[in-house]
């Protein structure tokens, strides 16, 4: 009964968008008409003399006007490709056990099947209607058939499958377990019932080719007619598009109570037990992404197993926290990565479009931009970094004319050392009777020999880098991180103390407080820095491009939009500051005192002294920038074994 009443209010809502485009139609066709009545009238004499002659060729003008704005409009939303979200495909004969499941699950709710599936890097699903001729897959041709999407139930003739596209979150399929994920999928596919109704698909494409006419008429385009044009063009579909939004939205809200309705009957009771491992596939997926995967992306390497780690980072979580005591015993069942025949390849694709997606990488591999597996992390990317913020920090130094007293052992006083950095940083009696800085970490005057421009800190440092993440905060309550391992504290997404080491992601002591720095020297060498990494962002060569494989995925988006979903905001001053002060104290660790990089699953890079992961170190660096005190930071370099005094090796 549910189903039917929710089919029904989803109907009845597209028949009310259809009236819309009928009335649009009519009121097009209106002058055409009275043109028509008109000429006929004063043909057949019944409308003849006085105005009436004046008044034909009038309205007749005005009719055929009306009619060639009415056709533009109406080829500009046949031709506008509808929006539709990149994803990687997944041919039938490379995941023949994935489509038996979707079609034995279809059958069960007694719906079409989907027409083909996609994976995408993120964890949700939906359906996706892909009829546009400019999405629709091409005709088969020889070769290897992983370069296009087969349907489920075939094509014929090179026609376009009518049922949409079930698209499933390549997390998944790594982290469920096969019951799991059928049991989560089952409300999506039951959505194609509705779908495949012709009044709410003719709505639908409707909707959606004026959604795709209005982003065509907000594109720059060249020449003053043009822009003209196509202003007329998008106050008229813009007006369309506000008259169906409440009726588009309630006939969606219908679709989806239908198919709601329509899966309590496959797997209910599975699927509430699997609705716990979305969320906590979710808090890991973003959680390997902001502290794992972006660091790696600025340096030039994209992780290529992202999938496979989001499975090692929530397995790591259930070993440390003690809330998510067995989700450890799912792991014996079996995955349903195992419904793919190679996953690893899958997993690799997946990958590479995240790290398109997020980070505007290239569509190829080349030297700059190169995939790293796991094992080879920590050297690839760990040191790597770490080496080059502290390379950065001393160029800095240099530029700014900056001399410290030399140790006995030291010969050059502007040598890489680590005591470099924290002499110049410690607040003396000198700076304490000096003039303040400005408040909050601002920008001070420049002073001496400083040589970089401290006017790009106004635009690297946001007042509050926590306000965006709030919203995320609230959803990843699934992480938590009670005190074991040295996790105190944690608060299962970006902000928060770490216990740890900076990755470079925007993390600080987790009070979104931009904090003021201990002098002005201290803030001239924040905005110094922030201004070299402006300068080496400008003189990098513009990702994108390449010679993507073709096929029906790959013009979903234009290379100029990259990245569509930035993870970070820009970092603010202190945070650059800390990140290149823990890198400097993280070279010296690892060139005086034996120590090495690692990775951390659920926070990232991560300083190991004699195997064990180096805690408390955050504290200590922002109690240096921001008080100007030393004396905790030496503190723990001395129990550490690390020598301030000897020079690191940098990139």
């Amino acid at each position: 009964m549910g189903v039917e009443v929710g089919a029904q209010a989803a109907r009845s809502r597209a028949l009310a968008v259809l009236r819309i485009r009928s009335r649009a139609l009519a009121v097009a066709l209106l002058p055409a008409a009275v043109a028509v009545v008109l000429i006929a009238g004063g043909t057949s004499g019944h409308i003849s003399g006085g105005h009436w002659g004046v008044t034909r060729w009038i309205v007749t003008g005005v009719a055929v006007v009306v009619l060639l704005c009415a056709a533009g409009v109406a080829l500009v939303v046949a031709r506008a490709r509808p929006a539709v979200s990149p994803t990687v495909q997944i041919a039938e004969d490379s995941a023949p056990d994935l489509y038996r499941m979707v079609r034995d699950l279809a059958d069960r709710l007694d719906v079409p099947a989907p027409s083909a599936i996609a994976l995408t890097p993120d964890c949700d699903s939906w359906l996706e209607d892909r009829t546009h001729r400019a999405q629709s897959p091409p005709a088969a041709e020889s070769g290897d058939d992983t370069d296009g999407i087969r349907s489920l139930a075939g094509t014929r003739h090179g026609r376009p499958p009518v049922a949409p596209v079930l698209v499933i979150g390549s997390p998944f399929l790594w982290w469920m377990r096969v019951g799991e994920l059928r049991a989560v999928l089952a409300p999506v596919v039951a959505g194609t019932g509705p779908s495949a109704h012709p009044d709410i698909a003719a709505a639908r494409r409707f909707v959606r080719g004026l959604d795709a006419a209005v982003a065509v008429t907000a594109e720059p385009t060249r020449g003053p007619l043009a822009r003209t044009v196509l202003a007329g063009v998008g106050w008229v579909t813009r007006l369309l598009l506000r008259s169906c939004r409440g009726h588009a939205a309630e006939m969606e809200r219908g679709v989806a109570a239908a198919a709601a309705e329509r899966a309590q009957a496959v797997d209910y009771g599975v699927r509430i037990v699997a609705q716990e491992q979305v969320g906590l596939a979710y808090a890991g997926w973003d959680r390997l992404l902001t502290r794992v995967a972006l660091p790696a992306w600025r340096m030039g390497r994209w992780p290529s197993r992202l999938d496979a780690g989001v499975v090692a980072a929530l397995t790591e979580l259930s070993r440390r926290d003690r809330l998510a005591e067995g989700f450890t015993s799912r792991l014996g069942e079996r995955p349903a990565c195992d419904l793919l025949e190679e996953p690893g390849l899958v997993d690799e694709a997946a990958s590479l479009l995240a790290a398109r997606l997020f980070h505007g990488g290239p569509a190829e591999c080349g030297p700059d931009w190169a995939p790293v597996g796991w094992q080879e992390y920590p050297d690839e990317v760990v040191d790597r970094t770490w080496r080059t913020d502290a390379a950065r920090l001393h160029r800095v130094l240099d530029a700014q004319g900056v001399h410290v007293a030399t140790h006995p052992t030291t010969r050059d006083a502007d040598a890489p050392t680590l005591s470099r950095v924290l002499d110049h940083l410690t607040v003396t009696a000198a700076d304490t009777n000096a003039a303040p800085s400005a408040p909050g970490g601002g920008r001070p005057e420049k002073t001496g020999a400083a040589g970089p421009a401290a006017d790009p800190a106004d635009r690297t440092e946001p007042s509050d880098p926590t306000e965006a993440r709030e919203h995320h905060d609230g959803e990843h309550q699934q992480l938590h991180h009670d005190g074991e391992d040295g996790h105190d504290g944690d608060d299962g997404h970006r902000g928060g103390d770490r216990g740890g080491l900076g990755n470079g992601d925007g993390d600080g002591d987790g009070d979104g407080d931009e904090g003021a720095l201990g002098t002005e020297r201290t803030a001239t060498l924040a905005a110094g820095l922030s201004a070299e990494l402006a300068r080496e962002e400008a003189a990098a060569p513009v990702r994108g491009g390449g010679t993507e494989q073709t096929g029906p995925d790959r013009t979903l988006w234009d290379d100029g939009m990259l990245p569509l979903f930035p993870l970070q905001p820009p970092r603010s001053g202190r945070e650059i500051l800390a990140d290149h002060v823990t890198a400097m104290i993280c070279c010296a660790a690892m060139d005086t005192a034996g120590a090495t990089p690692g990775l951390d699953w659920l926070d990232g890079p991560t300083l190991l002294i004699n195997g064990e992961r180096a805690a408390d170190l955050t504290p200590r660096v922002l109690t240096l920038i921001e008080d100007g005190d030393p004396t905790p930071l030496r503190s723990w370099l001395h129990h550490s074994g690390i020598r301030p005094e000897k020079p690191v090796r940098l990139v």
